[in-house]
């Protein structure tokens, strides 16, 4: 990471961060772009913040969403659907960036997250829980228009969304002719933002289920089990 002053990158302390008996593997973070483009600058700034990540000391996967089809054009067995909502389970935490289309976010990157429910899969919530960093790209003028509502979509699906975020104005100026990003303010953002999603991410992993856990859902489920339970014999 040539753009990195090493003196300034520190280590994350995740003794600072965790209690004694909480996870300690390598947070798992999932990756998505919004682009298709040969040259997306969207996934151009993903890999380059899977740089910092795994500099970090994450576990990082990003998914290729060629082939994944437009929600309810196909069933959710299809394999593009299966594969992204598999990693989504895998996932602690999760990266979202894609361009401003139009005023917003892109259908490729509304499409990811329509494919993934609320509702359990296998007895767990693909997103529920789970902190999430948010970035895009513009090419025009410096935006938040699609941060913002990538924001509402986080909180929708019941994540935890960290304060920081990137904007990348121009971003066609931003990388060199290998495809890396150059040194900026719009660097040095990206990697706070990825230097606090390792610190939530730690934070709150080994709490998750606790702070997700909600009365509504437990009177629900009180309910339903009375339900069953005091049903009239056939």
């Amino acid at each position: 990471m040539p753009n990195i002053d090493a003196d300034s990158l520190h280590p994350i302390d995740a003794a600072r961060l965790t209690l004694a008996g909480e996870p300690d593997h390598a947070p798992r973070i999932l990756m998505l772009y919004g682009s298709m483009r040969e040259r997306s600058f969207s996934r151009l700034l993903t890999q380059e913040a899977a740089r910092v990540l795994r500099n970090f000391g994450a576990q990082v996967r990003i998914f290729d969403p060629a082939g994944l089809p437009l929600v309810d054009d196909a069933s959710e067995n299809h394999h593009k659907v299966q594969e992204l909502r598999e990693l989504s389970l895998w996932s602690e935490a999760q990266v979202w960036c894609s361009p401003e289309r139009h005023g917003a976010m892109t259908g490729l990157m509304k499409t990811q997250i329509d494919w993934l429910p609320l509702a359990p899969i296998g007895g767990f919530r693909p997103t529920q829980g789970r902190t999430l960093a948010l970035m895009q790209v513009c090419g025009g003028s410096q935006s938040f228009n699609t941060l913002n509502q990538m924001r509402i979509l986080g909180r929708w699906m019941r994540m935890i969304v960290i304060p920081n975020q990137s904007s990348v104005a121009k971003a066609f100026l931003e990388f060199d002719d290998d495809d890396r990003m150059k040194p900026s303010p719009y660097y040095n953002r990206m990697v706070d933002v990825m230097e606090e999603l390792m610190k939530f991410t730690l934070l709150t992993r080994g709490r998750a289920d606790y702070l997700t856990d909600r009365y509504s859902e437990r009177v629900e489920s009180a309910e339903a089990v009375s339900a069953r339970v005091n049903q009239a014999s056939a």
